[in-house]
């Protein structure tokens, strides 16, 4: 008789480790936005060099990818040189563009009428002369889909920034766009989101320390 066909196996989790750039000069002073030149503090690179090593335990992650900013691209650096890898950059993982927002200090900023509505309404509002928090939550979900898409059933590591790393969890526990400012995200912390055809499951979240190794038998 011959062999029954087989049906292929449905490929496994893609693990998607969501990792906030390091600490910079600027970091919880300034909204610095999408601007250039600005690097990782001496903190922040010491930062990204302890991501490296916390990441070691995980046996294999396919690819390193990064938002093109020099803080994301530096985090992610010793990470990818560790595993004798490229860093990947995918420009859906850039900062939320601020516009005429983009350098001011965040003192300043939070008297303003406006910042109450950054905080407790954000799917409403729009940086003057840049994006939506909708319309960046649309591009980080989008960017992930395509990574998980091109990396079925692997781990992959995506450095990205804070408010899009806060929306791609909101985005995957289901939960309001305005309910992502309760979201803390810190820097160089790792949260973990496996990416199933049936749904998203949201493995840990800001993580600094823990047993990494963990999420990839999970």
């Amino acid at each position: 008789m011959p062999v029954a066909a087989r049906r292929p196996r449905a490929p496994g989790a893609t693990l998607v480790l969501l990792v906030r750039h390091g600490l910079t000069p600027t970091t919880g002073v300034v909204l610095p936005g999408r601007a250039p030149g600005l690097h990782l503090s001496d903190d922040g690179r010491r930062q990204a060099d302890d991501l490296a090593k916390r990441l070691a335990v995980i046996d294999r992650i396919a690819a390193v990818y990064s938002s093109p900013l020099e803080r994301a691209r530096e985090t992610a650096a010793p990470l990818a040189a560790a595993r004798r890898q490229p860093v990947r950059i995918e420009r859906g993982l850039l900062e939320c563009e601020f516009g005429r927002w983009t350098g001011e200090r965040l003192d300043k900023l939070s008297r303003t009428p406006e910042w109450a509505i950054v905080q407790r309404h954000p799917s409403g509002f729009r940086f003057p002369g840049g994006e939506s928090f909708v319309e960046m939550q649309a591009r980080i979900v989008s960017a992930i889909a395509t990574l998980v898409e091109r990396h079925r059933g692997e781990t992959i590591v995506a450095v990205s920034h804070a408010d899009p790393i806060k929306a791609a969890v909101s985005h995957a526990l289901g939960a309001p766009l305005d309910c992502f400012q309760r979201v803390m995200i810190a820097p160089a912390s790792v949260t973990a989101v496996a990416y199933r055809p049936l749904g998203a499951t949201v493995l840990t979240v800001n993580a600094v320390d823990g047993d990494f190794a963990s999420l990839v038998r999970r």
